[in-house]
Formats: structure tokens, sequence, C-alpha cells
């Protein structure tokens, strides 16, 4: 079995993915959406949570094979970035939404030396601006960021967009798409279901799947 498969079959046995086609989720953005993520949960069963630290753990000696430091989002991302570092034995830290307001003002925490090869780890990669946010605050403090590692990515393509103008990629251990199939194949959604979920990552901003119109 494929990694992406294993892990969306991970997701919903955990009941980390939300399906409602017929009543959408609004997310902090106010789009409507037919899923709700909820990667936490992982990090609350050791078989899931290994699969997924492993995971990130062969992501990362893949595709960024030069890493020296592993630094998560806040705050999602730091327990990920936490296990999948103390697996390949290096160091991590990671960035916050904004710098501190007392001691040392800090918004990287942990020591990243400058041109030092980073990788950010993310739980979910929708729009991708909070991990593309963080690439820009380690790019300034002196890091090579080589790239983003995350456990689900929605595909879309708002967010591949924004990928690309911040020259950085993303490497996702499953995403929307595997997802959904897995989903209609395992009968946590109806097949019709599907169809609304690709025509909401295809296009958010079309509201004309909610209620199959």
């Amino acid at each position: 079995m494929d990694i992406k498969t294993k892990i969306a079959q991970d997701l919903l046995k955990i009941k980390a993915v939300f399906f409602r086609p017929s009543e959408p989720f609004i997310w902090a953005s106010g789009i409507k959406s037919p899923v709700y993520c909820d990667n936490r949960l992982t990090l609350s069963s050791p078989e899931v949570r290994s699969d997924v630290e492993n995971g990130l753990k062969e992501i990362i000696e893949k595709y960024y094979p030069d890493c020296e430091v592993i630094m998560g989002t806040s705050t999602a991302g730091i327990a990920h970035a936490a296990i999948t570092a103390h697996l390949m034995g290096l160091p991590m830290g990671y960035v916050r939404s904004g710098a501190k307001d007392h001691g040392r003002n800090n918004q990287i925490e942990g020591e990243l030396k400058a041109g030092q090869k980073a990788v950010v780890v993310e739980d979910l990669i929708s729009t991708a601006s909070s991990a593309i946010e963080v690439v820009s605050v380690l790019r300034e403090a002196g890091a090579q960021v080589l790239g983003i590692a995350s456990i689900f990515t929605y595909n879309m393509k708002n967010g591949l967009d924004n990928l690309e103008k911040a020259g950085t990629v993303n490497h996702s251990l499953t995403d929307f798409d595997t997802v959904a199939r897995v989903a209609a194949e395992t009968g946590y959604i109806e097949e019709s279901d599907v169809r609304k979920l690709i025509a909401f990552r295809d296009d958010p901003s079309d509201e004309s799947w909610i209620g199959g119109r």
C-alpha cells in the first residue's frame, strides 16, 4: 500500500477528517468547505502518530537529504517537528506567529545558525500562507530553507500558486483527492459526494457544489 493511501486510512480511522458536503464548515477566511481536517488528533493515537512521524522522516530523507534542522509551525507543527527531529537525530525549533513581547522577544524558538539548511514541518496546507510566513521568517534569519514537509494538502490552486511565488516546495504524506477516494471506497461518504469535494478543491470560491447545484 502506498503512503498516501495509508495515511488517508489513518486519518479517517481516527476521525481526523470530517465531511459535510450538505452543511459546509466555514473557515476563518470565510470560505465554505465540505471538509475539515484536524490533524492534531494524530497525536492522540500512538499507531497513527508513528505512521505520520515516520512518514515525515521519509519525506525529509527523500526530498531534503541535506536537512540540518527541522522547524515547526506554531502551533500545530511543533509536536510533529519535535518527534520527527528526534527520530532523525536532528536539532529542532519552531517559529511563533509573531515575536514575543517579553524576554528576548524571540519569534524563532530554538537555535538557528546562519546558513543552516532547514525544513519546515506543517500539519496541513490549504492556501499555504502560514507555512510561507515561517519560511520567510527563517530566510530573514539567514537560514537556507529547503522546503516544507506536511501531513495533508488540499492541493488547492491558490496554495500551489502561493508556494511557487514564494520560491518553495511542499511534500505531503497524503492529499485531498486521496482522502476523498478512500472515504468513498470505505463507505465513509457517498460516491456522489466525491464530485462535490473535487469541485470545491478546484475552485473554493464557487459554491455551486453546495446542495448539489
